[in-house]
């Protein structure tokens, strides 16, 4: 899948130690944390992202005082948003660069704002590492669509890529792999040599669906399968892959936990929600967001695995409390109800069961957010207790 590098994009590292693989291109990449740039998490305020006013905090130098001669630009356009690994922080890809937020106090970091082209459509963190992952997107991308650019912000500057013959559709990082998404395929890559180490086939993935577990030690990858409603799971300390099927309609979201033992789904009806165990692929409990149709944005746990926050295109954030930590599981998990009728393992209807419509025995969520309705928001929790993180694509 790979294609030479263009002599218009020139080699960000003169003497990489890279290998070349039959489906990518790469050069070599290094990266170091900031462990040198702490921040304190003691409030929260709101922001507007819809500005061209550089936060106080932002890395880069205060912009000049407008002159009247000069025309008033308009403000970005959001092409990205996505949380980093711990959600302590997010990621805004924009028509002009991207900038890095704070989530709690609330603040801008730094931006980038590129001279030419500048569309940035995806735009991945590392914790709060200065290694980014970046893909060219919008009217005018920055770089092409078909290439990870490996952007180091200590730098100011690319300083690998990944290049394929399609356009990359999303891109997770550890600290020890680098995952790229395109339409059928996922490509895992070492971090220190970009070596490939594992390919993926998978069923069509426009949204570039794929989850990876963050815990120290083995790795956990989940991707849609090659059937509609199957997930498929990757344990690469035990070499073992599970295939489960997890709805009869197609895959629309799933999350996981950081330490890749519970993952989260929903399909394309959007009206439950299901987490599974990964190592045997059993259904733990599921939850229903709604009774009509909704496209799910977003799947998040918390932290400690006792709550699921769940964002749809009905304009509203549901939190589920998870009952997976007491033991607590669904009796028959092999025989998992069609998403119109699920059922529950706890109900106060439990007694009219076979007389009353499952829809009645569900799990409904123990709190809502109304939000505005036809925004796209994604949500997550924040690292005080009882906070819910919500960013919305409109830039607010």
């Amino acid at each position: 899948m790979a294609t030479v590098s263009s002599s218009s994009w020139p080699n960000p590292n003169p003497n990489p130690d890279s290998t070349s693989a039959s489906d990518s291109d790469s050069t070599f990449p290094s990266h170091r944390d900031r462990v040198d740039e702490p921040d304190s998490l003691d409030s929260f305020s709101s922001m507007s992202l819809n500005s061209d006013e550089p936060n106080q905090t932002s890395n880069q130098s205060p912009l000049s005082p407008p002159t009247p001669n000069l025309p008033v630009m308009p403000p970005p356009s959001v092409l990205h948003l996505s949380f980093n690994q711990d959600h302590a922080c997010f990621a805004v890809g924009t028509d002009r660069g991207f900038r890095i937020l704070n989530c709690d106090p609330f603040r801008e970091i730094f931006r980038r704002d590129f001279d030419r082209g500048g569309g940035v459509a995806v735009v991945e963190m590392l914790f709060r590492c200065n290694i980014l992952a970046l893909v060219g997107g919008g009217p005018d991308p920055q770089y092409p669509p078909n290439k990870v650019m490996i952007w180091d912000d200590h730098q100011g500057r690319c300083i690998g890529e990944l290049s394929f013959r399609s356009d990359v559709r999303s891109v997770r990082l550890r600290r020890d792999r680098i995952i790229v998404v395109l339409e059928q395929k996922i490509f895992v890559y070492n971090f220190s040599d970009l070596k490939l180490m594992h390919q993926i086939e998978t069923i069509a993935n426009p949204k570039g669906l794929c989850a990876v577990s963050q815990g120290v030690g083995s790795m956990v990858l989940v991707c849609p399968g090659l059937q509609k409603g199957q997930v498929r799971i990757e344990h690469y300390a035990s070499k073992r892959t599970k295939f489960v099927m997890a709805h009869d309609s197609r895959i629309a979201c799933f999350a996981l936990t950081q330490d890749g033992h519970l993952l989260a789904t929903a399909s394309s009806k959007g009206t439950l929600v299901r987490i599974f165990n990964t190592v045997d692929g059993t259904l733990r409990q599921e939850v229903r967001r709604g009774a009509d149709r909704a496209e799910i944005y977003s799947l998040a746990f918390s932290s400690n695995a006792q709550w699921l926050a769940v964002s749809s295109d009905k304009g509203t954030v549901h939190v589920f409390g998870l009952k997976v930590n007491s033991g607590s599981q669904v009796k028959d998990s092999s025989r998992i109800a069609p998403d119109a009728t699920p059922s529950s393992p706890s109900s106060s209807l439990s007694l009219f069961k076979g007389v009353l419509p499952r829809y009645f025995s569900s799990e409904w969520s123990v709190a809502q957010f109304r939000l505005v309705e036809g925004t796209q928001y994604i949500a997550a929790f924040g690292h005080q207790k009882n906070t819910v993180v919500i960013l919305g694509m409109d830039g607010r």
